[in-house]
């Protein structure tokens, strides 16, 4: 188990964690959580051997295999399943065993690594990886794209499926569902659940902890403070934790103003000066509670819209795509004040691209899209971060949108948002993605509304954060369409689910749950068909599918080669033994080789009987031993 015992780790001359303990068990899924920069991706770096402690200890058991997701990937010309199998060091490093063993023609060691490629699932690697990918939302044809061909988001995917195709002991995952969308969320949340080693997840979405994780760490005050079961149930205890504490405070501050009153009262009276002197020395030596801290840091409201136009907007069969590629046909939507639509749909569907449409940013193709006079859009997406001038305050940025308001009331304003003091004065380059996405929020909500289009509006805040957004947008008075992975968001914000699937956009009759049976329905129907695909005579197939098919049992062919080499010298051997066997034993049938003068002739052939059988049995073993490792491999390759 890992053991952290007292330890402290200072950041910059300030602790970040204090006298810190915490035990994590084999097989345990824990949850740790935190407001942002109180230490725990700092936490993660230590137990990744990236920190040393300023004191105390931390202790997990030798031998562990540990996996994290790299926060870089390199544009190579690599295509993307190989990238994420180089995950595997292990059986990269067999592979390249066995290429110079048949370059050297070593049979002997050519079969014992292909014993140790079994052993460490490498028969398998390719399957698992491509069922990694197809998880995490990458189509067929892009698992062999090269990796400079996708963007900063999905070469963050392939991160993370290198890290969950590693064998792990522990895996350490710092906000994972930051860079997927709803379907992959729900898949890795169901990976996770199957997860058999042991789990540190950093998140800050509540509904894809509450199913993963069994324990809570939560850092508060530079301690590590545990709970037994998943989010809700640490929120349940910690709630009543921070009542108990604040009456303890409170009871405490009575128990201390008596003190003082006391001290006040007779430490330079002669007859009670020793009593007072007590006093004083108790007060001294009292631990002092903290009072409990229930308020959020993050407190603001989308401010009320100077207009609202009703219809705010109308579509009717409006079509939509990039160039020639459609990916909407003939939309029909109309929002209104108090519209509060949450979009679901599987990736690539055009669930942005409805976003940019709306926002105006993609165009129509066809159809007709009018807004009514008075539409003032809050438009939020994470391209939007970028947008931001890192050479200047949060203050100036807010200075350049309300040049008519004082330096005071921004910065009143920037504290709701939690640029407290100076933190409204510093440049914004070095802003953690979370504190740029809040700025943009703050951008937003000055500016009044009334059409609200957010596009993954929670990655990179945390749980504080997401709080007051959702309070906010739980009062907001204008028309809101969401695009979100954090299902407590969509649910506790949003009136009606609109499903974008198959070029159209329509109402979804249920709610998220009945969403994911339909996504898993939908996947086993593609499954189904697929598989029906792969029955049909080789005549029905296209011919670029006929080259492709040709192209994997080539690839097959040269995979199994060695193993097929190998088997052809054991059939050899086995024909050689067993023609051995059968011309002793002819000899053995004579009478003459009973005679006396005969003995040492029958030792022989008795001998060379025993060593034949010897040798045949071992050869056969080593045969079946191998015919199975073909046909597994065959059996895997056929399934694909």
């Amino acid at each position: 188990m890992i053991t952290i015992s007292d330890i402290q780790l200072l950041r910059g001359g300030k602790p970040l964690l204090n006298n810190a303990s915490a035990t994590i068990h084999p097989g345990d899924k824990v949850g740790l959580v935190g407001k942002n920069g109180c230490g725990k991706s700092t936490l993660f770096a230590l137990l990744k051997g990236e920190l040393s402690l300023d004191a105390g200890s931390c202790n997990f058991p030798s031998g562990w295999q540990m996996a994290w997701v790299a926060q870089e990937t390199p544009a190579l010309e690599r295509e993307a399943i190989e990238y994420v199998i180089d995950g595997d060091r292990e059986y990269r490093a067999l592979e390249q065993a066995l290429r110079a063993a048949e370059e050297a023609d070593d049979g002997h060691k050519v079969a014992t690594l292909h014993d140790k490629i079994d052993a460490v699932g490498g028969y398998s690697i390719r399957a698992r990886a491509a069922e990694l990918l197809d998880g995490l939302g990458f189509r067929q044809d892009q698992m062999s794209w090269n990796l400079t061909q996708f963007s900063g988001g999905w070469r963050m995917r392939l991160n993370l499926a290198q890290a969950l195709l590693c064998r792990s002991d522990l895996l350490l995952l710092d906000e994972p569902t930051n860079h997927l969308d709803l379907d992959a969320v729900m898949w890795l949340e169901k990976w996770l659940q199957n997860y058999r080693g042991t789990l540190v997840l950093i998140s800050h979405d509540r509904d894809f902890l509450d199913p993963v994780v069994n324990r809570i760490i939560h850092i508060e005050n530079e301690l590590l403070n545990e709970y037994t079961g998943n989010y809700s149930a640490f929120e349940t205890m910690r709630a009543e934790k921070l009542i108990l504490q604040q009456a303890m405070y409170q009871k405490q501050q009575k128990q201390m103003a008596h003190m003082q009153s006391y001290i006040d009262r007779f430490r330079y009276k002669a007859s009670k000066a020793r009593q007072a002197q007590s006093r004083i020395k108790a007060l001294e030596r009292m631990e002092k509670m903290l009072p409990a801290q229930f308020d959020n840091p993050f407190s603001f409201e989308f401010r009320e819209p100077s207009a609202l136009p009703n219809p705010i907007l109308m579509m009717e069969e409006v079509c939509a795509g990039y160039g020639d590629t459609m990916i909407l046909e003939k939309i029909f939507l109309n929002l209104v004040p108090g519209s509060r639509i949450g979009l679901l749909g599987r990736n690539g569907a055009g669930k942005s691209t409805l976003i940019k449409l709306l926002s105006g940013t993609v165009p129509a193709q066809a159809g007709e899209l009018r807004y009514s006079q008075g539409v003032k859009i809050g438009y939020f997406a994470q391209h939007q971060l970028e947008t931001l001038r890192d050479d200047e305050t949060a203050i100036q940025h807010m200075m350049r949108l309300a040049p008519e308001a004082t330096e005071q009331q921004l910065r009143d304003y920037l504290g709701s948002f939690g640029f407290h003091g100076d933190k409204a004065l510093d440049v914004i380059a070095p802003f953690s993605g979370g504190e740029k996405a809040r700025l943009v929020l703050a951008l937003i909500v000055w500016q009044k509304p009334n059409l609200l289009l957010l596009d993954e509006p929670t990655n990179h805040l945390d749980l504080d954060m997401r709080a007051a957004l959702t309070m906010a947008l739980q009062s907001f008075e204008g028309a809101m369409v969401i695009v979100s992975h954090d299902r407590y968001l969509l649910r506790a914000t949003t009136d009606d689910l609109y499903l974008v699937h198959d070029r159209k956009v329509e109402p979804f009759n249920g709610d998220l749950n009945d969403y994911h049976q339909w996504l898993n329905e939908l996947q086993r129907s593609e499954r189904r068909q697929e598989q029906a695909e792969n029955a049909k005579p080789a005549g029905t197939n296209t011919q670029a599918a006929r080259k492709e098919q040709k192209r994997l049992e080539a690839e097959f062919r040269k995979q199994t080669a060695p193993i097929r080499k190998k088997i052809d010298t054991l059939d050899t051997k086995l024909e050689k033994y067993s023609a051995t066997i059968a011309e002793v034993e002819s000899q053995l049938a004579e009478p003459s080789s009973y005679e006396a003068s005969n003995k040492e002739k029958l030792t022989e052939l008795l001998r060379q009987q025993a060593d034949a059988k010897s040798s045949l049995e071992e050869v056969e073993l080593e045969w079946m031993d191998l015919q199975e490792q073909l046909e597994q491999m065959e059996a895997e390759f056929q399934g694909r």
